[in-house]
């Protein structure tokens, strides 16, 4: 059952398999890349358990000092067919379209470089759904610090609390909602199949409740908006 949530005043998204999949082009940018660098490609399964932080944050830890090259690796070919491949996940746009028929603040903070990240949602013509679009490199420090969230919303005044939901399918998400003090949402069903996944917390970090998808996000927010809590 779907937690009661405080009424929002502000959402935040995470991108990548939050409202779009786009695990299909990560993982094959990554095999591209570890062949490239002449190491075992990890499995998809595997790409889908570890892909978490940011290339800068992330990249130095599987590829040493040679991450820089194999990160230019990476963004070549995932830039050669991320548009083509790109796919809205089911009713993902409903969610959107009803956020701001409620004229909510809404913004993405995702640990995707910024301007690929730009590129994506242009693609998809969701620009005017987001008042704010925050990706890596864009701040000082990526998810799950707080400056991405901060930047995101510099110019709303807005301050992150519990009535603004951080929505996201990764303990990051998880993390940076505990580290800014926002509702925190798990999306989706591949959290559930995690050893360290609890009705409350994932990977170690606390969540108010669990969205399975895009319809139930829909719910959610006509929960926090029935009647009765008006």
């Amino acid at each position: 059952m779907l937690a009661k949530l405080p009424k929002p005043k502000a959402i935040i998204f995470d991108w990548d398999n939050t409202l779009v999949d786009t695990w299909p082009i990560i993982h094959d940018a990554l095999t591209a890349t570890f062949l490239a660098m002449g190491k075992e490609p990890w499995t998809f399964e595997q790409t889908c358990q570890r892909v978490r932080k940011s290339m800068r944050d992330s990249f130095p830890e599987v590829f040493g000092e040679n991450w820089q090259v194999a990160g230019e690796i990476y963004q070549k070919h995932y830039k050669s067919t991320h548009l083509a491949k790109l796919q809205a996940l089911p009713h993902a746009e409903e969610v959107l379209s009803r956020i701001r028929e409620l004229a909510l603040f809404c913004t993405v903070v995702s640990n995707k470089k910024g301007g690929t990240l730009r590129q994506e949602i242009e693609k998809l013509g969701w620009g005017d759904y987001f008042d704010s679009i925050v990706g890596s490199d864009d701040a000082q420090r990526d998810k799950p610090h707080c400056e991405p969230v901060q930047l995101a919303f510099k110019e709303s005044g807005i301050l992150p609390a519990p009535d603004v939901w951080f929505i996201g399918d990764s303990e990051i998400d998880l993390e940076c909602a505990l580290n800014t003090g926002c509702t925190a949402v798990l999306y989706g069903e591949m959290a559930r199949e995690h050893p360290d996944y609890t009705a409350t917390h994932f990977q170690g970090f606390p969540y108010h409740t669990h969205v399975h998808g895009h319809t139930q996000m829909l719910e959610l927010l006509e929960k926090a908006y029935s009647p009765e809590r008006t």
